[in-house]
Order: C-alpha cells, then structure tokens, then sequence
C-alpha cells in the first residue's frame, strides 16, 4: 500500500509520467487496475464511495493500493474523523464523550483511543523527528504529561512544518499529513516499525 494524493486525476498523471516510486525497490509504478470499492464515513454529510487505484512496479513486479492521504488503512472512517477523536482525548474527553462528539459507535471509538494510547510515545518520538528534520528553525511541541496529547501535539506540529517547508502544496490538513506520513497505517499493527526512516 503506498498513500497518495487524495485527488485521482492528480494519482492518473503521475501514474502516467512516471512520477510514483515502488517502496521496496524505488522503480517505477505503473497502473494496474482498481483495489475493490470501500465505504468511507467523512465528518459531515454521505459516505464516500471509493475505489483505490491499483498499481504494479515496473522493476520489481510488487503491486500496491494507492490510498489517498485522507484514509488510513484498514479503517471504515477517513484520518479527519479519527484525528477528532485523538484531538478531544487528547483534550481529557474518554471514549463514550467522544463516541457520542463523532456519532460514531463506542467500541469503534475505543478502538482507536486504545491502539493510540498503547503506541503514544513511539508517535510522538515519529513525529517529533520529522517536525525537526523538515522545519529549517523547529518549534517543539510543548511538553504533557499525558503521552496521547503529547502525541497528538507532535502530530499537529509536524503537520505545520510540512507546510511551512513546501508551501506549494498549500493547506494540508493536519490528519491527512499525518496519514500520508505513516503511509496510512497510524493505527495499523506495527507501525511506526523502530528505526524508520521519516525522510
């Protein structure tokens, strides 16, 4: 799976040009059908309908799902909805607040907040890493005691150094850089792997 941009004209030309890299082997990826359609609910009005471009490496032969930035893996909910709720946890809200905030069902909810909670520290140190390796003068995040908020601060963080670093590409939200970061698997078992590379 490899995250791209959320627009599929966009995915289509670079697709065409050349321009997407294989992540195992660095060759390039061309297209190579469609992944099946899945149901994404967005924070306000009707689910979106989406079917991930597919893509095959010219050198290699691995195929990938393009996922684009504002989805995670694995997950029925795009990054906005899930960065709200690690945002109001991170405020002091717990699952059934936060279920209740999103319209969404308290398990889903607690889902998330677990899985978050139990890779806090590994986020924030990702995280942390790449806000000082993007911003040419960095502004760490605050310190907090509670490891989810010093998380989501990290997050937030590196989200605005992004864009400060390439402004061309305008005003990317904070949960869809984040996504695009982890490679869509935030909250994908396993992620972030020691030692990867934020580059």
């Amino acid at each position: 799976m490899l995250t791209v941009n959320g627009d599929g004209d966009v995915v289509e030309r670079q697709l065409a040009g050349g321009e997407l890299a294989c992540v195992p082997c660095g060759g390039v990826l061309g297209g190579w059908g469609y992944a099946r359609p899945r149901r994404v609910r967005v924070p306000a009005g009707p689910d979106v309908v989406l079917t991930p471009r597919r893509a095959r490496c010219r050198g290699c032969g691995a195929t990938h799902v393009l996922l684009p930035a504002w989805c995670l893996a694995r997950r029925a909910d795009a990054a906005a909805v899930i960065g709200r709720a690690l945002e109001a946890a991170a405020g002091g809200a717990g699952f059934r607040a936060v279920a209740r905030l999103l319209g969404r069902a308290e398990l889903t909810v607690r889902g998330w907040l677990r899985r978050f909670r139990g890779r806090a520290e590994a986020v924030r140190v990702f995280f942390t890493v790449l806000l000082a390796r993007t911003a040419p003068d960095p502004v760490m995040p605050a310190g907090t005691a509670d490891p989810v908020a010093a998380a989501v601060s990290a997050v937030a963080g590196a989200a605005v150094a992004v864009a400060q670093r390439w402004p061309q590409l305008g005003q990317v939200p904070v949960w869809a850089a984040a996504s695009a970061a982890s490679g869509g698997l935030l909250l994908a078992p396993g992620w972030p792997p020691a030692g990867r590379n934020t580059n």
